[in-house]
């Protein structure tokens, strides 16, 4: 089961998320595996950029955190796990990720898109959720799905939200 939200926040409030994310400050960290055990896979040549706002393992939050505000006040939960933004390079052909799960017990997803590009998400079901910016979709993260690059923009940016 599934739940995709178009227009998730206000024009305001998406303007400033965006224009901070895809800006030439915003911090980007390289990470040389987009799923877990696919580092050393012979024909994995995936790579993204990360950047990690909250995690709870941790104690720090990312000083970009409030840029996040606005999706947090929508979002109904008890504690949050984990978020992350993901910037996927480009390329001339679509690369489909390897499918996984976030975490190995029951919890809940949520990915907001902010650029719209011809990426997509797919659920263990096969549903393809397409990129369209300033959109969210929330999801059983616990079950299979896998990510794609896209190949007509530079970068598919979204945010990954993982909580209880």
């Amino acid at each position: 089961m599934y739940e995709v939200i178009d227009n998730f926040l206000s024009k305001d409030d998406f303007n400033i998320l965006k224009k901070n994310m895809l800006g030439s400050h915003f911090p980007w960290y390289f990470s040389n595996e987009i799923t877990e055990g696919t580092k050393d896979e012979k024909l994995s040549k995936d790579y993204y950029m990360i950047h990690s706002f909250y995690n709870k393992n941790d104690n720090d939050k990312s000083k970009h955190f409030e840029l996040l505000k606005p999706i947090l006040n929508k979002i109904s939960f008890n504690a949050l796990l984990r978020i992350k933004g993901n910037l996927y390079n480009h390329s001339e052909k679509l690369i489909y990720h390897k499918k996984h799960i976030d975490y190995d017990y029951k919890h809940n997803g949520a990915i907001f898109f902010v650029n719209s590009n011809d990426g997509f998400t797919i659920l263990d079901d096969d549903t393809k959720i397409e990129s369209i910016e300033n959109r969210i979709l929330f999801f059983d993260s616990s079950k299979l799905h896998n990510s794609t690059n896209c190949t007509n923009e530079k970068v598919r940016v979204n945010i990954n939200f993982n909580f209880i």
